[in-house]
């Protein structure tokens, strides 16, 4: 294919995901959404987005490669360098802009706006004219702001907006020593989880331990943490999944790692057929129940499901269910960590029992067939395989992962190493090999059997 003939090919995915973005909005007789548009569109936090999130894939990876493409290099490489949105949210989310906002839909100058703040007027406005810029706040007149469906996002009651100050005001102190931590010999070939780049920063400041350990010694930050991955769920879309497996085929669902429930709770909901076991550390439990209490007392007194403690780094969920459940959990630990975890649960699984991690999965740049064998989507040519820009974050959050944990998201690959290194480890039995992949756009369901082969060849 010609330069230009990819050029229009790029075009021509451009035109078609996003009339089939706009196609997604206007279900329901809803308006499609605009920059001006004020409140949330219907759409925005629904359970199931995956024909959206698969469109804007689409629509934001071919945007970006043509932009790519026909820009001086110069420049794309001086936007990547010169990227200070985050900062601008920093302060926006901490200074609660747009919960000050909110009492003017009409917009308030930035002169008034400044002392509801109490921050610098001039230096507000520069902040909040970059935002305006990509579309995060509207500047209605001159030095006139108000919130947008965009800005929303930053209000101190939003979730996510918990994540983005997770990302600003903390992951940020760990990214400015990213180099630092690749070359100082005691950080440089460590996957510790107290060898991360954020905890190089911290240590700086007096302390030790790990992530999990500093947030723990943080109330505010524990409070915010918790909210942030609630956050994280709204970002991943991650109860797409209650639509997109076949929760009909099973009875019995152990989820490890649960939190305060916020998959099995309304699945539970969905699903009433299924029996639930939530397994987390004790303190987390006690937070839990009272979230079901809140917002599922039908089935507690149904008795649909059971609340068991479990440190999965040093024990095995319970025995024989139909599906193990794992969402934003491998990714929190490096290789020698994920293998324990899975070996635990492999350790409980039956021959018919399921493992489901449910996590980002990368896949290369390069074109490999390997993800689209087992049922993930691969893009049409000529945009990236991996969606480009259009998977943006799931590789920005890789990263993330490195800052905060020294761990990482994983590959295709590394997540089928993950399981076949249980067929060495776990010489009682088999290992777990890949079944399929549920590519729900933002993240992926990877779904492993037990290997039917033992270590002597024969099948169980």
């Amino acid at each position: 294919m010609s330069g230009e003939a990819q050029l229009e090919a790029l075009l021509e995915i451009i035109n078609t995901s996003a009339r089939q973005a706009i196609t997604e909005y206007k279900k329901g007789g809803n308006e499609v959404p605009t920059l001006e548009s004020k409140t949330y569109h219907p759409i925005d936090f629904a359970n199931d987005t995956v024909a959206l999130k698969k469109a804007v894939r689409l629509l934001e990876g071919a945007c970006q490669q043509l932009c790519a493409s026909l820009a001086p290099p110069q420049h794309t490489v001086h936007n990547y360098a010169m990227s200070f949105e985050w900062a601008c949210v920093g302060v926006v989310v901490r200074a609660k802009v747009a919960d000050a906002l909110v009492k003017y839909p009409k917009g308030l100058h930035v002169d008034e706006l400044a002392k509801l703040v109490n921050l610098e007027k001039g230096k507000l406005a520069r902040v909040l004219r970059l935002l305006a810029t990509k579309g995060c706040f509207t500047e209605v007149t001159p030095n006139i702001f108000t919130n947008n469906r965009i800005s929303l996002i930053t209000l101190s009651t939003s979730n996510p907006g918990a994540l983005s100050r997770m990302e600003v005001e903390y992951a940020s102190q760990g990214a400015v020593v990213l180099y630092e931590t690749m070359t100082e010999p005691e950080y440089a070939t460590s996957y510790a989880p107290d060898k991360a780049p954020l905890i190089y920063a911290l240590e700086k400041k007096g302390f030790e331990g790990n992530f999990f350990d500093w947030v723990k010694e943080n109330p505010e930050i524990h409070q915010n943490y918790h909210r942030a991955m609630l956050g994280l769920s709204d970002v991943m879309g991650s109860l797409s999944v209650l639509h997109h497996y076949p929760w009909n085929e099973v009875k019995t669902v152990c989820d490890v790692g649960a939190s305060i429930g916020t998959v099995s709770l309304p699945l539970a909901k969905m699903h009433p057929h299924l029996r639930i076991t939530d397994q987390d550390l004790p303190e987390v439990l006690v937070q839990a129940k009272d979230v079901w209490a809140k917002n599922a007392p039908e089935v507690l007194q149904n008795n649909q499901v059971e609340f068991i403690p479990l440190n999965f780094l040093e024990g095995s969920p319970v025995k024989g269910q139909d599906v193990y459940y794992l969402r934003n959990i491998i990714h929190d630990w490096p290789d020698a960590e994920a293998i324990v975890i899975m070996r635990n649960v492999r350790s409980a699984m039956a021959p018919h029992s399921r493992l489901l991690i449910h996590d980002y999965m990368l896949t290369p740049a390069s074109r490999d067939l390997s993800a689209e064998s087992f049922g993930a989507d691969v893009a049409p040519e000529p945009l990236l395989p991996n969606f480009g820009n259009g998977n943006n974050r799931m590789y920005q959050q890789d990263l993330n992962m490195w800052i905060v944990h020294n761990a990482k998201e994983r590959m295709l690959d590394d997540l089928i190493a993950l399981g076949i290194a249980n067929d060495v480890l776990f010489r009682s039995g088999a290992g777990l090999r890949l079944e399929k992949v549920y590519d729900l756009a933002e993240s992926a369901v990877l779904e492993f059997r037990v290997d039917g082969t033992q270590m002597d060849g024969t099948h169980l």
